[in-house]
């Protein structure tokens, strides 16, 4: 029997929204800016641009299907989709995303272009993963050895995929 359909809905980029799995850079001007450090235990942040195609992942009515997320233990990650708008699935880094209440810990983000991010460490992500457009270009400071640190639950594997769904 097929496992049911888990469906996550993607909500708009918001800070009390956002504050489990990161935080959302703010103007040199405002109060809190300072309030949070980016963390690179291998001393190691490096800056470039990443891009993630739509045939990297599949296609639902409404979406995208999230099949594995992954996560850096030993740094923080920033992103910012620069020309396209894009959708981000995560999880907190204490969650068990392929575990049974696994959808409950799953959240979805719409980014549009120029809005930023920075990811906490350990903080499972998919993506971002463009829309409506073929592919989307992504600045990117995470450590330069992060593929020493990209551990990956397979969600399908568990049968615990989940729809992304974007609406409008």
């Amino acid at each position: 029997m097929p496992e049911p359909v888990r469906v996550v809905m993607a909500g708009p980029l918001a800070a009390e929204a956002w504050a489990p799995f990161g935080w959302l850079p703010v103007p040199d001007t405002d109060p809190g800016d300072g309030r949070y450090r980016l963390a690179f235990e291998w001393s190691d942040p490096h800056v470039n641009l990443i891009a993630h195609t739509r045939q990297e992942v599949t296609a639902v009515p409404g979406g995208l299907r999230c099949d594995v997320l992954y996560r850096h233990v030993t740094h923080t990650q920033v992103l910012m989709p620069l020309d396209h708008r894009c959708v981000l699935a995560v999880a907190a880094p204490g969650a068990g995303p392929a575990g049974p209440d696994g959808a409950g810990a799953i959240a979805a983000f719409l980014l549009e272009p120029l809005e930023a991010l920075v990811l906490h460490r350990g903080t499972w992500h998919w993506g971002p993963f463009p829309i409506a457009s073929e592919s989307v270009t992504l600045f990117n400071v995470q450590g330069l050895r992060y593929r020493e640190d990209n551990e990956s639950v397979d969600l399908a594997a568990a049968g615990a995929s989940v729809e992304v769904r974007v609406g409008g």
